[in-house]
């Protein structure tokens, strides 16, 4: 028997991703996700400096 028998395979190796080239539509889509992305982002910061929304849920009254 030799050691590879019955042994785990070596992976193949994953071929090269190659570079394809970006036309106008490409280019005019990654900017128009960035400006959302960073919107969003802008939208997240204002959002957190008000604080909560709620103030407490339901209010109770002090009569029994």
């Amino acid at each position: 028997m030799s050691g590879r028998e019955g042994g785990k395979k070596k992976p193949l190796k994953a071929p090269k991703k190659t570079s394809k080239e970006l036309d106008d539509d490409d280019l005019a889509l990654k900017q128009k996700l960035k400006e959302q992305q960073k919107a969003l982002q802008d939208a997240k910061a204002k959002a957190t400096q008000k604080g909560p929304l709620t103030q407490g849920g339901i209010k109770k009254s002090g009569k029994k």
